[in-house]
C-alpha cells in the first residue's frame, strides 16, 4: 500500500504580507504648541525628550531600512507611545484641537489607493497592521525543510494572526469611522488576514507532524483544519469588499489551498479506513478527494503557484491508486455499497495554533513617555464617569447577592437538596457536626484511646522504677552505714542516715501516694472507655454518613406515581442550580465590562457634553442589568413552584420521621464526640502528670545520688581517720602479741589487706588513698560529723502531697525542686533483689529481680496541651 509523504515531501509556498507605506510627518512642533498653549512652556519644555522619541519612533517604523526583529520592536514600541499621545493630544479637525496634524497610509494590497485622517486611530491601526505584516515575513524567512525551522515559522505566524485580530477587534473599526480609509485596515480584511495566518501556522504543524511520522488519524485531523482555515480565508476573499480588492493570484492560492487540505484530510483518513477494514467508507472518503482536486484544478487561474499544482497532482496520483486498490478489494472480498458524498459526516478537524493574544505584547499601562500631562478637566470627567459605573455595579451586584441568599434560605428551611441525597443513599452530616466528626477522626478517633491508655500505663510503670531505684539508693547506703557502725561501735561517730534521709524519704513516700492514686485514676479512665466503647464506635465509621439514616420510599403507593415526583423536583432544582450560575457569570460579565470601560480617549476627544456622553455610555450596561432583573424574577417564580413540588414530596415520603430520625442520630453522634473529648482530655492530663512527675522522680533520685557519693567520701575519711590512730600503737607491742595491726579497708575492698613492711603500718603518710584530695563533698573543719544540714536538704521542706476533693483532680502535681534543663536516665533497671512496698512484681517474675523499662529517654511522651486536671469518670 502507498503511503507517501504527499504534501510534507518538500513546503508548499506560502503568503506574506507587504507593509503599508505612509509620507513623512512632523509630530513635535504641533504637539509642543499644544503643550504650550494649552498647559505652559514650562510643560513643553519638560516634554521636548518624549516629543522628539515619539517623532524618532515614527521615522524609524515607517522605515524598511531595519532588520525584521528590530522593525517589530519598534512598530510596538510606537503603537505604545500612539496609546499615550491618544490619551492626551486630541488630535481633530476641531479648531480647539490638534488640527495641523494629517496621517496619510497607502494601502498595502494596491499601494495607489490611500487614506487620510486627523484623528490618530488610523495611525494605530496601520502600526499593528505592519506589526502583523512584519511577522508574516518574518515567518516566510525561516527554513521550513528542518523541524526546528518549522517550529520557528509556527511561533511568527500565530503572532502574525494575533496582531491582525487585534486590528480586526480593536482598531479598525475606529479607523473606518474617518473621513478617508483604506479597504486593509477594515474588519472584514483584518479577519481574513488572521484566517490566513492561522492556516500558514496549522500547515507548518502538519509538516512537522508528517516529517514526525504520527498517525494517519491524527494527520487527518491536522490536515482538516488546515483546509478548513483556507476555506475562511476564501469566503471572505469572495464577498465585499474584499472580492474587489485582491487579484487573482491571491484568490487561486488560497482556493487551491483549500482543496489540497481537504484532498489531503480525505487520503490521510481514508488511510485510518483502510486499517479499520472500513472500505466502503474508504473509498468515499478518496473519490471525494479526488473530485475536489480535479474541481479546484479546473477552477484555478493560469497565474496559480505551480508548486501547489505539483503537490495536488502527486497526490491526486496517490488518492487514484488508493482508490483503485480499494475498488478491487470490494468488489473481490467485501461487497459493500459505498456511500454518496453528500452522505458522509464531515471530517474530523483538530486546531493545534490560536492567535497570540496583543493584549500584553501592546499594553500600555506602564508607558512613561507623557505621563505628567493629564488635563484636568478629563481626569474630573472620568472620576464622576467611574463613580457612575461603580454605583450601578454596586447596585446590581447586591441584587445578585441578594438572590444567593435567598435562595440558600428557602432550600435549607425546604430541606433540600439533603433530602433527595438522603433518598438516593447520600446523607449528610450538618457542616458543624461533620467538622467536629473529622476532627475527632483526625486525632485518631476511639479505636486511638488504646494506644494513649498504654502510653499512660507505661509512663506508670517507668516512674514506679525510677521510685524503687531511688529507694534502692537509699536503702544500700543505709545498710553500709549499719554494717560500720556495728563494726567500729563507738569509733564511728557521723550521723545515721535515717536522721539525713527523712525529707528525702518524706518526699518519695508522697510521691509512691500520689502513683497510688493516679493507678486508680487510670483504672477508672479504662473503665469509661469500655463502658462507652458502642457510644464512641460510631465515630470512626468512614465515611461517618454511612450512620444516618435514609429516606425510605413508602411501602405501600397507590398511583405508583413518587418516581414523576422526584424526578420533577430534581428537575426544578437543576434549574434553580442553573440560575445561580447564571449570576455568577452576570456578575464577573458586570466587573470584566467596567475593567474594560475605558472612555478617556472619548473624553480628550469630545466637543460636546460630557452628560451626553456618559448617558450614552452608560447605556451599554442596560443590557446586563435586564439580564440580572430578569434572572431574580425567574429565581422566584420556580422557588414557589419547588416549594409546591417539595409539599407533595414531604407527604408522600413522611419528611417528618425522617427528619425525627435524622436528629436522633445528630444527638448521638453529638453524645459520642462530647464523651470522648472528655476521655480525651482525662487521658492528655494523665499523660502531663506522668511527665511531670517523672522529671520531678529524676530530681529526687540525683539529689539521693549526690547524698550517696557524698555519705561514701566522708565513709572513707573516717576510715582512714580511725586507720592512723590505730597505726599510732606501740611497734613493739604489737609484735610481742605477735599480731599485725588491723586497718578498715576502704569500702568495696577485700578485709584482708597484705601488709609489706613496718614502714607501711607506722607511717600515717604511706596509707593508701584512693580518693581525690578534694572531695566531693567538703566537711565542715569545727565538727567531724553534720553539724548543720547537708546541701542536698532542702532549707524548707515542700508541702505534702494532699488528696483532693470529691471531684478534683485525680493527678496531684508532684512537687519538687527541678532543675530545668536536667537530662537523666529515667529507665535503669532497679537493684536486683530488693522489692519496695510501692512496687508491685508482675505475675511470674522471680523476686528480686526488676524488668527493664522500655523507655530509656527523658520524656518519651511530648508533654500534652496545657489544661486542667482532668476528671475521670
Amino acid at each position: 500500500m502507498s503511503t507517501p509523504s504527499s504534501t510534507a515531501a518538500t513546503p508548499n509556498i506560502m503568503l506574506a504580507i507587504h507593509e503599508k507605506k505612509t509620507t513623512p510627518l512632523d509630530l513635535y512642533r504641533p504637539l509642543r504648541n499644544y503643550i504650550a498653549f494649552t498647559y505652559s512652556e514650562r510643560e513643553a519644555a519638560n516634554l521636548d525628550d518624549d516629543l522628539q522619541t515619539l517623532n524618532d519612533l515614527r521615522s524609524s517604523a515607517t522605515s524598511a531600512a531595519d532588520t525584521l526583529p528590530h522593525r517589530r520592536d519598534l512598530l510596538q514600541n510606537y503603537h505604545k507611545a500612539l496609546t499615550a499621545v491618544e490619551s492626551r493630544f486630541p488630535i481633530s479637525p476641531d479648531k480647539d484641537h490638534i488640527n495641523t496634524v494629517t496621517f496619510v497610509w497607502h494601502d498595502a494590497f494596491k499601494n495607489k489607493q490611500k487614506g487620510s485622517q486627523q484623528n490618530i486611530h488610523l495611525e494605530k491601526a496601520a502600526a499593528v497592521f505592519n506589526l502583523g505584516a512584519v511577522w508574516s515575513q518574518m515567518g516566510l524567512g525561516f527554513d521550513r525543510t528542518s523541524m526546528e525551522g518549522r517550529r520557528q515559522a509556527v511561533q511568527a505566524f500565530i503572532a502574525a494572526a494575533g496582531a491582525f485580530a487585534y486590528l480586526r477587534d480593536n482598531s479598525s473599526m475606529k479607523a473606518s469611522m474617518g473621513s478617508s480609509t483604506t479597504v486593509d485596515v477594515s474588519v472584514e480584511c483584518a479577519g481574513m488576514l488572521e484566517r490566513l495566518m492561522l492556516a500558514q501556522a496549522q500547515e507548518c504543524v502538519f509538516e512537522n507532524s508528517i516529517a514526525k511520522g504520527s498517525t494517519p488519524g491524527a494527520c487527518a485531523k491536522i490536515a482538516r483544519q488546515v483546509g478548513l482555515y483556507y476555506e475562511e480565508a476564501l469566503a471572505a476573499l469572495t464577498v465585499a469588499p474584499l472580492n474587489q480588492h485582491f487579484d487573482k493570484g491571491w484568490l487561486s492560492h488560497v482556493q487551491l489551498k483549500a482543496a489540497l487540505f481537504y484532498a489531503e484530510a480525505c487520503y490521510r483518513y481514508s488511510l485510518e479506513l483502510h486499517e479499520k477494514e472500513e472500505i466502503a467508507e474508504e473509498i468515499a472518503r478518496l473519490k471525494s478527494g479526488a473530485t475536489a482536486l480535479s474541481e479546484a484544478k479546473k477552477s484555478s487561474s493560469k497565474g496559480a503557484a505551480q508548486q501547489i499544482l505539483d503537490a495536488m497532482n502527486k497526490l491526486e496520483a496517490n488518492i487514484n491508486r488508493n482508490l483503485e486498490r480499494a475498488m478491487k478489494e470490494n468488489d473481490r472480498v467485501y461487497l459493500m455499497r459505498v456511500p454518496p458524498a453528500s452522505a458522509l459526516p464531515p471530517l474530523p478537524a483538530f486546531s493545534m495554533v490560536k492567535s497570540m493574544p496583543m493584549s500584553e505584547v501592546l499594553d500600555a499601562s506602564k508607558e512613561k513617555m507623557f505621563a505628567s500631562l493629564v488635563p484636568d478637566n478629563s481626569a474630573k470627567a472620568l472620576s464622576r464617569y467611574t463613580e457612575m459605573v461603580d454605583g450601578i455595579i454596586r447596585t446590581q451586584a447586591e441584587k445578585l447577592q441578594q438572590g444567593s441568599e435567598l435562595t440558600r434560605v428557602r432550600l435549607k428551611e425546604m430541606d433540600l437538596p439533603d433530602s433527595i441525597l438522603s433518598l438516593e443513599g447520600n446523607a449528610l452530616l450538618p457542616k458543624a457536626l461533620k467538622e467536629d466528626v473529622e476532627a475527632v477522626q483526625i486525632s485518631g478517633g476511639p479505636a486511638g484511646l488504646d494506644a494513649e491508655l498504654q502510653q499512660l500505663r507505661d509512663l506508670r510503670r517507668v516512674n514506679q522504677e525510677l521510685l524503687v531505684q531511688t529507694e534502692e539508693l537509699l536503702q544500700k547506703e543505709a545498710t553500709e552505714e549499719a554494717q560500720f557502725r556495728s563494726q567500729f561501735g563507738t569509733r564511728w561517730t557521723r550521723p545515721q542516715s535515717s536522721t539525713l534521709t527523712k525529707n528525702l524519704q518524706d518526699r518519695l513516700n508522697r510521691f509512691a501516694a500520689n502513683l497510688k492514686q493516679a493507678a486508680e485514676s487510670d483504672a477508672r479512665i479504662e473503665r469509661s472507655v469500655r463502658d462507652h466503647s458502642a457510644l464512641m464506635s460510631i465515630l470512626d465509621r468512614h465515611p461517618i454518613e454511612s450512620a444516618l439514616p435514609t429516606l425510605a420510599r413508602p411501602i405501600m403507593s397507590l398511583d405508583a406515581n413518587e418516581d414523576a415526583i422526584v424526578g420533577a423536583l430534581k428537575q426544578s432544582l437543576r434549574q434553580l442550580e442553573t440560575l445561580g450560575a447564571q449570576r455568577a457569570g452576570l456578575e464577573d460579565m458586570l466587573k470584566d465590562m467596567k475593567r474594560k470601560d475605558d472612555i478617556l480617549p472619548k473624553l480628550m476627544t469630545s466637543t460636546g457634553s460630557y452628560e451626553d456622553l456618559f448617558r450614552k455610555e452608560v447605556a451599554k450596561y442596560d443590557p446586563i442589568c435586564e439580564d440580572i432583573a430578569h434572572n431574580i424574577e425567574a429565581q422566584e417564580q420556580l422557588l414557589l413552584q419547588i416549594q409546591a413540588q417539595n409539599d407533595e414530596f414531604a407527604a408522600v415520603f413522611n419528611i417528618e420521621d425522617y427528619r425525627a430520625s435524622c436528629e436522633k442520630s445528630y444527638k448521638q453522634i453529638e453524645a459520642a464526640i462530647a464523651k470522648f473529648r472528655e476521655i480525651k482530655e482525662n487521658i492528655n492530663e494523665g499523660l502531663k502528670f506522668y511527665v511531670t512527675l517523672q522529671d520531678a522522680i529524676t530530681n529526687v533520685k540525683q539529689q539521693c545520688s549526690d547524698f550517696v557519693m557524698t555519705r561514701n567520701i566522708q565513709c572513707r575519711e573516717m576510715i582512714e581517720e580511725i586507720q592512723r590512730k590505730t597505726a599510732s600503737l606501740s611497734f613493739q607491742d604489737a609484735r610481742s602479741k605477735n599480731s599485725g595491726a588491723y586497718n578498715y579497708p576502704p569500702v568495696g575492698q577485700p578485709h584482708q589487706v597484705q601488709r609489706n613492711s613496718s614502714q607501711q603500718q607506722t607511717d600515717p603518710g604511706n596509707v593508701p588513698n584512693p580518693f581525690p584530695q578534694t572531695p566531693y563533698y567538703q566537711q565542715p573543719a569545727q565538727h567531724p560529723g553534720y553539724s548543720q544540714a547537708p546541701p542536698y536538704a532542702p532549707q524548707q521542706p515542700p508541702p505534702p502531697y494532699h488528696v483532693p476533693a470529691a471531684g478534683g483532680s485525680p493527678y496531684p502535681p508532684p512537687q519538687s525542686q527541678q532543675q530545668p534543663g536536667s537530662n537523666h536516665e529515667y529507665g535503669q533497671p532497679a537493684y536486683p533483689g530488693w522489692r519496695g512496698p510501692y512496687y508491685n512484681a508482675p505475675q511470674g517474675q522471680q523476686p528480686g529481680s526488676l524488668p527493664r523499662p522500655p523507655y530509656t529517654v527523658p520524656s518519651p511522651y511530648p508533654p500534652p496541651h496545657q489544661s486542667g486536671y482532668y476528671r475521670p469518670q
